[in-house]
């Protein structure tokens, strides 16, 4: 079962890598000398747009963490139909990073972490039961604390990349930055995902820890 797991998880990560990075790179290599700089750029970004979408469709579903995808998709198509330079055809594609940022941030000052509504949508789809003993978390100021923090983090983190994305549009050709570009997202998000990982289970920890020692106080 575990082999089966791990081999589906390679197949995937394999199919990610040929639809956002080669895909996109040998289409606009190929496609350049007869369409064009903008054109050809236009063409690379078919793939992963046409992937995301089949993504969501199969996968069916409909919660924050869907809705992030569908801005993401349309955000793409209209920088996939406007035209432009190609510079400014590359900030485009930037702007879902920098847009997600700025909800995740946003979140936090209207409090309502995003971390915690991902979080507990995918708890749901689980298990309802135990979405409904994670909400209940938020009557603890440490719990509603720890979501904030992680949700800051999240926030900045993906903002930078965007910032980051957008000095490379100016410094790299566009071939070397159609090779770059997924790797920065890539490692931002997985970046992000061990951090949340290690942070949320050592968070865990010391409630446990704070709870077995008032325990032993009683």
């Amino acid at each position: 079962m575990l082999k089966q797991s791990a081999r589906l998880r390679g197949v995937s990560l394999l199919i990610e890598i040929l639809v956002n990075i080669l895909l996109p790179y040998l289409i606009y290599v190929e496609t350049k000398p007869s369409l064009g700089d903008v054109h050809a750029l236009m063409a690379s970004s078919l793939p992963p747009i046409l992937w995301s979408m089949i993504e969501f469709a199969r996968k069916r579903r409909v919660d924050a963490i869907s809705i992030m995808v569908i801005t993401g998709i349309i955000l793409s198509l209209l920088a996939f139909i406007g035209g432009g330079s190609v510079r400014f055809l590359q900030l485009r594609e930037n702007l879902v990073s920098g847009l997600v940022a700025i909800v995740f941030l946003g979140s936090v000052v209207i409090d309502k972490p995003l971390i915690f509504t991902f979080a507990r949508a995918t708890m749901a789809r689980r298990s309802q039961a135990q979405a409904d003993e994670f909400a209940a978390l938020q009557v603890h100021a440490g719990f509603r604390a720890t979501m904030r923090l992680m949700t800051l983090v999240w926030g900045f983190g993906l903002l930078a990349s965007a910032a980051l994305s957008i000095i490379l549009v100016y410094r790299l050709s566009i071939r070397h930055y159609l090779l770059v570009s997924p790797f920065l997202s890539y490692g931002t998000f997985g970046a992000l995902g061990l951090w949340s990982f290690w942070y949320g289970r050592n968070r865990r920890r010391q409630a446990l820890a704070t709870k077995a020692a008032i325990a032993a106080l009683e």
